[in-house]
């Protein structure tokens, strides 16, 4: 593991006692040496008989690939050789001897269990450990028994307070994903109350999503048409839910959940503002009133669909969904000047649906131009284990569908889960999250319900209605039941304009330009990230829109690793801390040592970069040696089989300029790999020290002794 490594100066009344020489000892044609005596964790010098080169590579890169050339402003402090007291020289140890198995196991506990989530059970009975198990696994049991009616009275008005808005997102949503109505209700009843047993969240509520809606309705669209086929069209639909619980489940029980984090967050704002986009255009088929329109998610498709088809436009649907519209974004706005007031934008939903369909009903004799609903059949979710699909042609599209809505939409829960827990100080276990997600799928596509996750908007309304547990999810799902049992035929007059304007509403909150704004200001890639994942989903698909901010993030990550940032570093007076000479214009430079910052361990991936940065350091060190006598000291914290061969190649390298390398106390398990390769014996008896303060002095002393 990469090891801080911590730069310091000589002491304060060191200093004091050289500054009485200071003006009379200046001769640039004079041998003068920094004094140090910090610790280095890991080092590599090169030095020649002018001085010391040092190389200073940190823990953990910086958002920046780029390398300073730095003008040399700073000023330059001289310190006699004569001041520089006689230090003790320590041995440098190798590490204690390990099997490899006991290494991987050392290394694959610090991968996948870096929290040590068994360490409740030790020293503990047998009894304890089926208690905690219990807890572990269901967190039910453990504030279950804690629960009282004070917790329930909360619940019950946070869980009916998101059933009001569940509800009519639940059939929008199903028809984002082109399914049956019904189809939105019966994932917004089985799903809540499975992750109420295994959720590990207080205020994350459970229901479909109208990015996973789209992104499921959009790549089973491009292959089955749900009108033509709607029988085929509900099994991929379900087989694809069942993939995605699979592969979410198995993200959670292998502790895998790292790879959703190739997600970035600029890859997600910019997808999600390009998916709004997308369901907004989509949308105007419902609030247009238009009866044929194109299944694909591009823009120029949608966009076409909609002027190709001017002459179906009805002007009654216009107007109620532009009067709907107002009202929806009004009573959002309210809640949002005034957080007490959140119930008004959490009931505008049903609200809107009520009145619509009331009107609907005593207009529909008139005005039948306005679509609606229609009949939503009665009862539970029927099982549909039957029609998962496992064999035939469709069955990879069914896969691919579920693992890129699994991946969507448990990056959504996870992150809603840990906003939330965040707010109350309590914590979220992501990988418990990710197994009560993918099991909750998993049963879901057994019950006839469709990928399902936290929402944002429903678990923002239940944090706000002042839910303390999981249990407003199960109230939720008990309105869910009551409406599924005897007040489906009260939907049958519903029209589908007002689920286009509540989708439309919805989704409008995901495109978040003040974040992309601050992504500009901040990092040009990130920013370059979200707008090829916005750009993408708009003009391209929403899959290969996806796929290519992934790809950029991923190329982000391989550009800092293979072109790590390097800096020229200089003492900040009166202290013994080093910084970038570029960044801190107090910063001084030290005579006879150029310092050296390379903000990255050495791995395979750039031993060939630094080795040429290096180089050309050590070229221009020598161009400034002819005018200042000056030279420059290197070091190294982490390593790799690459590294040491590199470490090989420029010690031999820098022989030939007479320059020769010098390892300061390197980790364990740098000195490991340098005996291993047999490097290290190419350094020496002379050529490891324990710290640079020890080396500097030895290699003085030994400058001295030379006539």
């Amino acid at each position: 593991m990469i090891t801080t490594i911590l730069l310091t100066l000589a002491t304060l009344s060191l200093l004091r006692s050289c500054l009485s020489h200071f003006r009379s000892s200046i001769n640039t044609n004079s041998h003068c040496h920094f004094i140090s005596t910090s610790k280095l964790q890991g080092g590599l010098f090169c030095v020649n008989f002018e001085g010391v080169i040092f190389i200073k590579i940190s823990e953990m890169g910086i958002n920046s690939n780029r390398v300073e050339d730095l003008p040399y402003h700073e000023t330059t402090i001289r310190i006699p050789t004569e001041a520089m007291p006689p230090l003790e020289i320590h041995s440098v140890c190798l590490p204690p001897k390990q099997t490899t198995l006991q290494k991987l196991k050392h290394r694959l506990g610090e991968i996948f269990f870096p929290d040590n989530p068994l360490h409740r059970f030790k020293n503990q009975t047998w009894f304890t450990k089926l208690l905690l198990g219990l807890q572990f696994f269901f967190p039910i049991f453990q504030w279950g028994p804690e629960y009282n009616v004070k917790l329930l009275k909360s619940d019950i008005i946070s869980g009916l307070t998101i059933a009001s808005l569940a509800i009519p997102q639940g059939i929008s949503y199903a028809k984002l994903a082109s399914l049956p109505p019904i189809v939105g209700l019966y994932s917004s009843f089985v799903p809540p109350l499975i992750y109420s047993v295994l959720g590990s969240s207080r205020h994350l509520a459970v229901g479909p999503v109208s990015i996973a809606s789209l992104v499921m309705g959009s790549m089973l669209s491009e292959a089955v048409s749900s009108t033509e086929e709607p029988i085929l069209y509900l099994k991929l639909a379900f087989t694809a839910t069942c993939f995605a619980g699979l592969f979410q489940a198995s993200l959670g029980l292998l502790r895998l959940g790292f790879i959703i984090d190739f997600l970035s967050k600029a890859t997600l704002i910019g997808f999600m503002a390009g998916a709004s986009v997308i369901v907004i255009l989509q949308q105007l088929k419902g609030l247009l009133g238009i009866v044929h329109f194109t299944t694909k998610m591009q823009f120029f498709s949608v966009m076409s669909s909609i002027f190709n088809h001017r002459g179906e436009w009805s002007w009654q649907t216009i107007v109620m969904g532009f009067i709907f519209l107002v009202f929806l974004f009004t009573t959002r706005h309210i809640s949002k000047t005034k957080p007490k007031l959140f119930w008004v934008a959490a009931a505008a939903p049903l609200t809107s649906v009520i009145i619509s369909t009331v009107l609907v009903f005593f207009l529909s004799s008139k005005n039948p131009h306005i679509s609606v609903i229609g009949h939503l059949p009665k009862g539970l979710n029927p099982p549909s284990s039957n029609m998962l699909y496992f064999n035939g042609p469709f069955l990879a599209l069914a896969i691919k569908t579920g693992i890129i809505t699994g991946i969507l939409s448990l990056t959504e829960g996870v992150a809603v889960g840990r906003t939330f827990a965040a707010l109350k100080n309590y914590q979220v276990d992501g990988n418990k999250e990710m197994m009560a997600i993918g099991l909750m799928n998993i049963c879901g596509s057994c019950s006839s319900c469709y990928v399902t996750t936290g929402s944002f908007s429903r678990s923002a309304v239940n944090y706000n209605a002042g839910a303390k547990t999981v249990v407003s999810n199960i109230i939720m799902a008990s309105a869910v039941l009551v409406t599924l049992l005897f007040l489906m035929p009260l939907f049958y007059y519903t029209p589908n304009v007002i689920l286009a304007a509540i989708i439309i509403t919805a989704v409008s909150g995901l495109i978040d330009y003040q974040a992309a704004y601050r992504l500009w200001k901040v990092d040009k890639l990130d920013f370059l990230a979200c707008m090829c994942s916005f750009f993408g989903v708009l003009f391209i698909s929403v899959p290969l829109g996806l796929a290519i901010a992934v790809g950029v993030s991923i190329f982000k990550i391989l550009l800092h690793v293979t072109r790590p940032n390097t800096m020229v570093l200089g003492n900040i007076p009166r202290t013994q801390t080093f910084h970038s000479l570029n960044r801190y214009r107090e910063a001084l430079r030290i005579p006879s040592f150029l310092i050296l910052a390379i903000e990255a361990p050495i791995y395979f991936a750039n031993t060939t970069y630094l080795q040429e940065r290096i180089l050309r350091w050590v070229r221009e060190e020598e161009e400034r040696i002819k005018a200042s006598n000056e030279s420059t000291l290197k070091s190294v914290t982490a390593i790799d089989t690459s590294g040491t061969d590199m470490m090989f190649e420029l010690r031999k390298m820098l022989d030939k300029r007479s320059l020769q390398l010098v390892l300061a106390n390197p980790v364990g398990t740098v000195m490991e790999k340098l005996q291993q390769s047999k490097t290290l014996e190419s350094f020496g008896l002379n050529g490891v020290y324990l710290t640079v303060g020890e080396a500097v002095a030895d290699i003085s002393s030994a400058w001295k002794a030379q006539p």
